[in-house]
C-alpha cells in the first residue's frame, strides 16, 4: 500500500488503546488515538484493561463493556466466567515466563496467560482494523497491510517482552515469518519522542520556552512514564537533528498508580472489619471492579473524597452492626446519609509509598547528572495531582517539571511516530554486558585446567566469554560487529553459538556467576572440501530495541540467525 501505515497498540496495566497513522509518505505524521466509552457515556483514550471470557473460555467481551457486562452477571454466573484485570503485572519481574504461565481471574479462576494476552491484543486488532476501515471509506485492510507497535515497560525482563511477541503471533497481528512487521517500543522512550515535538502551550504547567524540546539541540531530561502498575524513566539528550540520544539506562519499579488503589483497599478492610470486606470482596467483584474505577477518578484531585457506599457492601455490613458505628473511629473516613468521605489527609497517605518509590528512582538518576533541565510525567497516572505536586515539591527548585496536556495519550502517539522512523533513538545505553562463547587456545597461566580440551589442532580452553557490549555502553542504532572464525576439526559440520548476558562488566567463562543464556543457534557447514581453513562469518547488528545475531558458513552460503531482545 502507498501509505505509512502504522497501528500502536498500548497494553497498558490499567488501561489499553491504540493509535494509528495512515498519512501518505512525504507528509507529517499526524497519530490518531481511538477514543471509548461512548455507549457508558464516557470518552477516554484508553479502555479499562478488563477481558471477559465465558465458563468454556471464550472471548465475550473487552473494556467499559467487559466491566458492564460483569457487574450485571448473577452471583452465579459470575463465578463461571473469568474476568481479568490489571493482569498486566503478572509478567512483571518474571524471569520464567512461557505458554504454560497461569493467571489467576477476579474470582480465582485460573487460565493460560497467553490466552488473555492474546485474545486481548486480538480485540484491539481487529477494532483497530475496523476503526480504520470506517475513516478511508470503507477500505478493507489486513493485518499485513501495517506496520504494528506495541509497547512495554523498558524496564520488563527480556522474558516478557518475548512473551508479548508470541502474544501478538497468536493473535494474528504478525506471522512468524513477517515477524519484522513488530516493533517493540518502550512505553518512556516513545513518549519522549512525543513530548520533545510538542509546542509550549502543549503543556499543563506554564510555558517552558518558546519552542519544542527537539529545537534545542544539547537539551537533556527525564521521561517518568507513571502508569498503573510500574514506573518506567528514560533519560535523554537532544541532537543536532533533533533526534534522541540516551544517557542513561532505562530503570524504574512497580510503584505505579496501583499501589495507590491497593492502599485504599487495605483502608476499606480495616475500616468494614469482622469479615465484611472480605465477604464483599469474594461476592460482589463486579460492582467492586465500578469501585474501584471511580476511584481512579477521585485519585486524581488533592481534596476528601466522598461516594455512595456501593449497595451490596452496605448490606453485608449492616448484617453485622450499624454501618455508622464502622466509623466510630479516628481512621480518616466519616459516614453522611450514605455517603463515606474520606479526608485529604488520609487520601494522601494513600500515595506514600508510590511517591517514595518514584522519589527514589529519581534521586539515584540524578545523583550522577549535572546537565538536566526537565523533568517530564506521563502515563494515567501523571494526572494525579498530588503526583505532580510531590515531584515539583521535591526537585522543582532545580528543574522544571513538566506535563503533556494529555499524558495518557503520550505513549501511544510517540509509538507510531516510532514505527515510522526507528533511528530517531540514536543510541542506547545497554542494561546489561552481552557477549558469546568461544574456544581459544589453552594458556595454563590464565586459564582453569577443567576447561582444557584437544584435539588435532592442539590444547584448547572451551567456554570462554567473548564480549560484544558492555554494560552502561552507548550503543548505536543498527550498529554492526563482524567476527571470522574457522573450524576445530577438518570433518566440522556445524557451528553452534550461545548467546549471554550479565550485570558485570565483563566474565572470563559463560558459566560465571551472574551469567545468563538469552539465546543461541547452529549454522551448518555441509561442504567439508577447505578442511580447517573455512570461514564462517558472524554478524552482530543493534537495532532499536534487539540485537540479531547471524552466521554465514562462507562456503557452502548456509546461513543462521537469532534475535536477542537487547534493553
Amino acid at each position: 500500500m502507498d501509505k505509512l501505515g502504522i497501528i500502536a497498540i498500548d497494553l497498558g496495566t490499567a488501561y489499553s488503546g491504540y493509535a494509528y497513522n495512515i498519512t501518505p509518505k512525504g507528509k507529517d505524521i499526524s497519530p490518531r488515538v481511538k477514543h471509548w466509552g461512548k455507549k457508558q457515556s464516557q470518552d477516554t483514550p484508553k479502555a479499562p484493561n478488563c477481558i471477559l471470557f465465558d465458563g468454556e473460555q471464550k472471548f465475550m467481551s473487552f473494556g467499559y463493556q467487559a466491566k458492564e457486562d460483569y457487574s450485571n452477571m448473577s452471583p452465579s454466573d459470575s463465578e463461571k466466567c473469568y474476568l481479568f484485570n490489571n493482569f498486566k503485572m503478572s509478567l512483571y519481574g518474571q524471569r520464567r515466563v512461557n505458554a504454560d504461565l497461569l493467571i489467576k481471574a477476579e474470582n480465582g479462576k485460573k487460565m493460560k496467560a497467553l490466552r488473555v494476552f492474546s485474545a486481548t491484543l486480538q480485540f484491539l486488532k481487529h477494532d483497530a482494523l475496523k476503526t480504520i476501515s470506517k475513516t478511508t471509506s470503507n477500505m478493507k485492510f489486513e493485518a499485513s497491510d501495517f506496520t504494528w507497535v506495541l509497547t512495554v515497560p523498558a524496564i520488563w525482563d527480556n522474558a516478557a517482552k518475548q512473551f508479548m511477541r508470541e502474544a501478538a503471533v497468536q493473535a494474528g497481528i504478525v506471522s512468524r515469518d513477517n515477524g519484522e512487521k513488530l516493533v517493540i517500543a518502550l512505553e518512556p522512550e516513545a513518549a519522549s519522542i512525543w513530548c520533545k515535538k510538542l509546542p509550549p502551550d502543549g503543556f499543563l504547567t506554564e510555558n517552558h520556552s518558546r519552542t519544542s524540546l527537539e529545537q534545542t539541540p544539547g537539551t537533556q531530561y527525564i521521561v517518568v512514564d507513571c502508569g498503573g502498575g510500574t514506573i518506567d524513566i528514560t533519560v535523554h539528550e537532544v541532537l543536532t537533528d533533533g533526534r534522541l540520544k540516551e544517557l542513561h539506562k532505562a530503570s524504574g519499579n512497580d510503584m505505579g498508580g496501583q499501589t495507590v488503589d491497593r492502599k485504599f483497599k487495605e483502608f476499606l478492610r480495616e475500616i468494614f472489619d469482622d469479615g465484611v470486606w472480605g465477604e464483599y470482596e469474594a461476592n460482589h467483584p463486579g460492582e467492586l471492579q465500578q469501585l474501584m474505577y471511580d476511584f481512579t477518578i477521585m485519585k486524581q484531585d488533592d481534596q476528601d473524597a466522598q461516594f455512595y457506599c456501593p449497595y451490596n457492601l452496605g448490606q453485608i455490613a449492616q448484617t453485622k452492626k450499624k454501618i455508622e458505628t464502622f466509623f466510630d473511629n479516628d481512621k480518616g473516613a466519616s459516614w453522611n446519609r450514605g455517603k463515606i468521605k474520606i479526608s485529604k489527609k488520609k487520601m494522601r497517605s494513600f500515595f506514600e509509598e508510590s511517591l517514595t518509590g518514584v522519589r527514589n528512582s529519581l534521586q539515584e538518576i540524578l545523583k550522577n547528572t549535572t546537565e538536566i533541565k526537565y523533568i517530564l510525567l506521563v502515563g494515567g497516572y501523571a494526572f494525579s495531582q498530588v503526583l505532580r505536586d510531590h515531584v515539583e515539591n521535591q526537585f522543582g527548585s532545580h528543574y522544571k517539571v513538566l506535563c503533556p496536556d494529555c499524558p495518557q495519550e503520550a505513549v501511544l502517539k510517540g509509538a507510531v511516530m516510532f514505527g515510522t522512523d526507528k533511528a530517531v533513538i540514536v543510541s542506547r545505553k545497554s542494561r546489561f554486558t552481552y557477549g558469546f562463547d568461544v574456544a581459544k587456545k589453552f594458556d595454563a597461566r590464565k586459564h582453569k585446567m577443567n576447561k582444557k580440551y584437544t584435539n588435532a589442532k592442539g590444547d584448547w580452553c572451551d567456554d570462554l566469554f567473548d564480549k560484544i557490549v558492555e554494560i552502561d555502553e552507548d550503543v548505536g542504532f543498527n550498529k554492526t560487529k563482524e567476527y571470522m572464525f574457522k573450524p576445530i576439526s577438518t570433518d566440522q559440520q556445524k557451528m553452534k553459538f550461545r548467546f549471554f548476558r550479565t550485570e558485570r562488566k565483563n566474565l572470563t567463562y559463560i558459566d560465571d556467576a551472574g551469567a545468563e543464556e538469552v539465546g543461541q543457534f547452529v549454522v551448518h557447514m555441509p561442504d567439508i572440501t577447505g578442511g580447517l581453513e573455512r570461514e564462517v562469518r558472524m554478524e552482530v547488528i543493534f537495532g532499536d530495541t534487539e540485537i540479531t545475531a547471524s552466521a554465514t558458513d562462507l562456503q557452502s552460503n548456509s546461513k543462521a540467525e537469532v534475535t536477542i531482545d537487547f534493553t
